[in-house]
């Protein structure tokens, strides 16, 4: 982008797009409530409860955690027995996780669909699907888009018929996931997926992001405040849209720009911690990226491919790498990797591949992040499916 219009959207971004980003704080609470029908109702439950402020913050004297959820991608080759079994698969890796943790905010970083793959009119159907497991256990959670959110569909060769026409089919009406009498392939937008998920649930934090960054929906910011006084930041939650699907799958200088203004008017002394969520890496994470063997300052335990990174670096990680307040940088997208290595002053760390769609075969599991008040950190581990525990790391003290 020339300076000139760089100099224009920035003026956008400070008069009227501004003023549609709600920085969102939280104050949390939890109920322990008794229930006694099943297996999982035995299980206590944590109620969110939201006070005339609705702020969310940290409960005294203990961390908040966060799970991220990576690569669920419900919907997969949902006209099959394997589609929908792996998603029921993903739905035991996000219980199992849940449950062992008990996390206080939940971040789904991306690819929660595939929606090339997904026939039916409405995708937000799977995407319900894919929170549901949080949204059971009363957990507040926000999403970033992926790659392949809102790609376009494609059609499957075995679909093809003998004249070379493709046929029409659906998932079967037996399926879980199941409900729309047509079938559709014009796909679900990122803006319907988001306002959908913000409609119909009121323990999501997502947000649409200013419309002068659209198509690129998912930027925005939370708060997290102090136990104490629900006015003092702990801790600023960005959350970027990395692209890919309806659009290329670049962070853009608008974008960059967004996030140089509001880290600036939200955080001007940079005294406040910052995490960064977003779902493609950025080129950095090619150059901090481990040969082969995860050996130290690196942190992880799989590094079984190449780094697929943005397609292009147009300035937010020159902006990242100067402000000192950014502590860590979490992305997706790489189902075989999950490691945590640092780049001039933050971390660069992958999550890890939770859902049982998408490629790959290797164990599943969640990152997990700890962040603790007084005095300030940034821990973070990986959880497995089997309940192992690995790759601990100290990403801020």
């Amino acid at each position: 982008m020339a300076v000139k219009e760089s100099k224009q959207r920035l003026q956008c971004i400070m008069g009227r797009c501004f003023s549609q980003l709600t920085i969102l704080c939280f104050t949390y609470y939890l109920s322990i409530v008794a229930v006694g029908c099943n297996r999982q109702e035995e299980k206590d439950v944590k109620l969110l409860t939201t006070t005339g402020e609705n702020y969310l913050r940290i409960r005294p004297g203990v961390p908040f955690k966060i799970a991220l959820f990576a690569d669920l991608h419900f919907g997969e080759n949902a006209w099959t027995n394997w589609g929908p079994q792996q998603d029921l698969n993903s739905i035991k890796v996000m219980s199992t996780v849940l449950d062992d943790e008990t996390p206080d905010f939940v971040i789904y970083l991306g690819d929660v669909i595939t929606a090339n793959n997904i026939p039916i009119a409405n995708a937000s159907l799977y995407w319900d699907q894919a929170t549901s497991p949080t949204r059971d256990r009363g957990i507040p959670w926000a999403s970033v888009f992926g790659n392949h959110d809102d790609a376009p569909f494609i059609w499957p060769l075995e679909w093809f018929s003998a004249p070379g026409i493709p046929q029409l089919i659906c998932p079967a009406t037996s399926s879980p996931y199941s409900g729309e009498e047509e079938c559709s392939f014009r796909g679900t937008q990122r803006i319907e997926l988001m306002r959908n998920e913000i409609e119909r649930n009121t323990l999501s934090y997502s947000q649409r992001g200013p419309k002068d960054l659209w198509p690129s929906v998912s930027n925005y910011v939370l708060q997290l405040s102090s136990s104490d006084k629900p006015q003092l930041p702990v801790a600023f939650l960005y959350f970027l849209d990395s692209g890919g699907g309806s659009y290329p799958e670049v962070i853009s200088s608008s974008q960059a720009e967004w996030f140089k203004y509001t880290s600036q008017e939200v955080n001007p002394d940079s005294r406040v911690p910052e995490i960064i969520f977003w779902h493609i890496p950025s080129k950095a994470y090619k150059e901090v990226a481990p040969r082969f063997m995860i050996f130290k300052p690196c942190v992880g335990s799989i590094n079984k491919e190449r780094v697929s990174a943005q397609e292009a670096e147009m300035g937010i990680m020159n902006i990242l790498s100067k402000r000192p307040s950014v502590k860590a940088v979490f992305v997706g997208h790489d189902h075989g990797l999950d490691w945590c290595c640092p780049y001039s002053k933050l971390w660069l760390c992958f999550a890890r591949h939770t859902g049982y769609g998408g490629y790959g075969n290797w164990p599943r599991g969640a990152r997990i992040l700890e962040i603790n008040e007084q005095p300030f950190s940034i821990k973070s581990w990986i959880k497995m499916e089997d309940g192992h525990v690995h790759s601990e790391v100290i990403l801020s003290t």
